[in-house]
């Protein structure tokens, strides 16, 4: 059964990366060469090591080679211990990914609290506990375990944006929307954190009217034109923005209520602009060969559709 890997791993987000990472696993044991009980001798730079085959781990674990996971598990227990927090998270992920049922996580979880238990400010475990709650399908208990987190760490950037995603899933979009917003102002720089929050305001607009409507749309459209200006490229950044400037979207605010929004001139232009970088993307795509595309199928097919709605 799949955990939910993201909250407390850094792990690839591009399947194709994933992929060639976990199919590294037989040649970076090879270049090990040593029985485990040796391993403290190799690569003396420590941190070096434990990120390399954490790297390793995760990726093992989304191609679902829980073997290869499961030796990198113990070159981590034996060379930093099974009282490491971080190699405890990594023992405890590992369980989940094995597990088979329902029981089986809920067994995780008893786990869980067993260590916080003992160390109630354990950050890697209440990451693991917070994400096996929201497996289990109990969003309200992840969400109190993540502001327990941020109570501890409040300048936990992952932790800011998982609470989001906890609150998003329960229609709390505002909260969603706070979390965010939290931490933007730890990382001001995240691009993918701009544009998730200008997802997250433009879903909510859609469900407003009049002058809220117009407040969330505008702050969409902002974090999505600071995504792109931070990375020129940004494929999701320039659909949400072409999402977030469509004519028929803006036109149902009533002009008393556009006071949050740009001139109507600016909201073409910048309409106009995101579907040409749209275009000039999929071109670029379209012209290498699969294997050497930065963006998977499923995803250009979408910018694809959109394109073809806007042509209309």
């Amino acid at each position: 059964m799949a955990p939910s890997a993201e909250f407390g791993a850094n792990h690839p987000s591009n399947l194709k990366t994933t992929l060639h990472l976990s199919q590294q696993a037989p040649d970076t044991f090879r270049q090990l060469g040593k029985p485990l009980v040796q391993l403290s001798t190799f690569n003396q730079q420590g941190s070096d090591d434990f990120d390399t085959l954490e790297k390793l781990f995760f990726s093992c674990i989304q191609s679902a080679d829980d073997e290869s996971a499961l030796l990198c598990l113990e070159h981590l227990t034996n060379r930093f211990g099974s009282s490491n927090e971080k190699v405890m998270a990594l023992r405890g992920l590992y369980d989940e990914a094995t597990a088979e049922n329902q029981a089986r996580l809920e067994r995780c979880l008893n786990n869980y609290d067993d260590i916080l238990s003992r160390n109630p400010v354990n950050l890697p475990i209440l990451k693991r506990r917070a994400s096996v709650l929201r497996s289990l399908s109990r969003p309200s208990d992840a969400i109190s375990c993540v502001v327990q987190l941020l109570d501890a760490v409040p300048t936990d950037v992952e932790a800011w944006c998982e609470l989001a995603e906890l609150y998003h899933s329960q229609g709390m979009s505002p909260q969603a929307i706070f979390s965010l917003e939290e931490a933007l102002l730890i990382v001001p720089h995240a691009w993918t954190v701009h544009a998730r929050l200008g997802e997250i305001s433009y879903i909510f607009a859609r469900s407003l009217e009049g002058e809220a409507m117009s407040r969330s749309l505008s702050l969409s459209i902002r974090h999505f034109c600071r995504s792109v200006e931070l990375c020129d490229d940004y494929l999701r950044g320039f659909y949400g923005l072409a999402l977030a400037t469509t004519p028929s979207l803006v036109t149902r605010i009533p002009e008393t209520s556009r006071d949050g929004l740009k001139k109507k001139e600016t909201i073409e232009r910048l309409h106009s602009t995101a579907l040409r970088k749209l275009q000039e993307t999929l071109s670029t795509q379209y012209s290498r060969k699969p294997h050497l595309r930065e963006y998977e199928e499923n995803e250009l097919s979408v910018v694809k559709e959109l394109l073809g709605q806007s042509s209309k």
